[in-house]
């Protein structure tokens, strides 16, 4: 899957978990008698505020990104240089090349652990309330991400992530829900989303990672199994076929409008609640 539906994907992940948007049918349901008036559009599992469900679109975005830090060639690598550089260069060592490590359930695993150690890190002010240092610190890169990936920042504009990067990640430290486990869960998210796209494609994932199960001899006769059980030991269901495939952005486009206007709802919302600017918010 390409890198900016791996992000949207995360950002409509976190929208559709913490909130409970409404579509109704109108007159189409009157016509329709066996359509309902009302179709949910998000399932409201968590109470957070506006600028929890824009932190955590933020942050889940860029993390839906982290699995590809194993490929140097990646968007991601080349986000918020020199530091997305050198890192994605070492992941990928450590990792096996790309869709094995970080595209693995221990690879979620270790992005989780690193998340909630950072999650716990939490500062007390007195004018700020609670303030979380290391979910904005991380912020910083998951949102260079996931700017880079959605095609926000230009080629040529490579110094640009960190001006946009930096304040979304001040913001996403002030502002962010008080409750410690919405970092680690957004990582959690936007990981694991991005596992199941790519799961999606014909290249499939390596789940098990660092065991490599091939299977038996006499299945890789039965065709629909050979797909779906590769030759490598990854796991396939590709439906979407081939990254970048008319069949993923069929899929796709509709899950970015549903982002993009998820994360509109709190931005709006928050703006006026302050009936102010944003960047008021920073201001002495």
């Amino acid at each position: 899957m390409m890198g900016g539906h791996h992000a949207a994907s995360g950002a409509a992940v976190w929208i559709a978990v913490t909130t409970q948007p409404v579509l109704g049918l109108g007159p189409v349901a009157e016509w329709l008698s066996f359509l309902p008036a009302r179709i949910p559009l998000g399932f409201g599992l968590l109470e957070v505020s506006d600028a929890g469900v824009l932190a955590g679109a933020l942050v889940c975005a860029g993390a839906a990104l982290l699995p590809d830090a194993d490929h140097r060639h990646a968007s991601i690598a080349q986000s918020l240089p020199p530091v997305s550089n050198l890192m994605c260069a070492g992941i990928g060592r450590v990792a096996g090349g790309h869709r094995n490590g970080t595209h693995s359930l221990l690879g979620i695993a270790l992005f989780t652990l690193i998340a909630h150690a950072l999650g716990l890190w939490e500062v007390h002010s007195p004018r700020w309330g609670t303030v979380f240092p290391g979910a904005g610190l991380s912020a910083v890169l998951l949102i260079a991400f996931a700017l880079k990936a959605l095609k926000f920042i230009p080629d040529a504009m490579r110094k640009l992530p960190w001006v946009v990067s930096i304040p979304a990640g001040a913001f996403v430290a002030l502002f962010a829900p008080e409750e410690q486990y919405w970092f680690v869960l957004a990582v959690l998210l936007g990981t694991a989303t991005h596992v199941l796209g790519d799961l999606l494609t014909v290249g499939g994932c390596n789940l098990l990672w660092p065991l490599r199960l091939r299977a038996p001899s006499k299945l890789r006769r039965l065709p629909l199994l050979r797909q779906i059980w590769r030759p490598s030991g990854r796991l396939a269901v590709p439906v979407l076929g081939v990254a970048g495939s008319w069949r993923e952005w069929l899929l796709c486009v509709p899950v970015s409008l549903y982002a993009f206007l998820g994360i509109m709802a709190p931005v709006l919302g928050i703006a006026a609640a302050r009936s102010q600017p944003l960047y008021a918010a920073f201001l002495p």
